[in-house]
C-alpha cells in the first residue's frame, strides 16, 4: 500500500478531484465497514465450495476507498474514463473466477469494486497489485491502488493479461 495515505500530493489533478467529490480525504480510513466486508466475503461459499481469500493489502483498500461511486472529471487519455463503485460485494459471487486468476498468477485475488458501466470486476492481490476482468479478458492496472485507480479514472489504456 501507499506509504503516506495524508499527502495532498499523492495523487494527479483529475485524480485527486475524482476522489474527493466522492468523499475521500487524505487519511480516510473505514475499518469498520472494511471488516464487515471481509468477515462477509470470508463466510460466503459458492454452490460448488469457493470460497474468497481476504488479506491486509485488500482491507487497507477498503478501509481506504470502499463505498466511494466515482466518476472520472474529464476526457480520457486512450480510453474513456471508467465510473467505479469501490465495494467489494460486487465479486461475493465471483469466488472461483478470482481464484483462478490467483492460480493464474501464483498469487491471490480479492475483490475491490466493480466499473458501473462495463461491469468489470476490480480486484487486487496479496501485493496491492491492481486488476480488472470483463468480458474481453483480464486486465492489469497497476502496481497499487493509487496506480489501479488513476489508470481507471484517467483512461490510461490498461495492459491486457495473457497465458505465458
Amino acid at each position: 500500500m501507499h506509504a503516506d495515505r495524508t499527502s495532498t500530493t499523492r495523487f494527479s489533478v483529475p485524480v485527486d478531484a475524482a476522489l474527493r467529490t466522492a468523499g475521500w480525504q487524505p487519511g480516510r480510513w473505514d475499518i469498520k465497514q472494511a471488516e464487515f466486508w471481509a468477515d462477509t466475503l470470508r463466510s460466503h461459499t459458492s454452490p460448488a465450495g469457493h470460497r474468497h481469500t481476504v488479506f491486509p493489502a485488500a482491507v487497507e483498500a477498503w478501509a481506504e476507498f470502499g463505498g466511494l461511486h466515482l466518476t472520472a472529471q474529464g476526457p480520457g487519455r486512450q480510453l474513456a474514463p471508467a465510473t467505479l463503485h469501490l465495494d467489494p460485494l460486487h465479486g461475493l459471487h465471483l469466488a472461483r473466477t478470482l481464484g483462478d486468476l490467483g492460480r493464474a498468477l501464483d498469487t491471490e485475488v480479492c475483490p475491490l469494486g466493480e466499473e458501473s458501466d462495463s461491469r468489470a470486476l476490480v480486484a487486487i492481490d496479496t501485493e496491492g497489485r491492481v486488476y480488472a476482468l470483463d468480458h474481453t479478458g483480464d486486465w492489469y492496472l497497476g502496481p497499487d491502488i493509487d496506480q489501479g485507480l488513476t489508470t481507471l479514472l484517467t483512461g490510461i489504456e490498461p495492459v491486457r493479461l495473457t497465458a505465458g
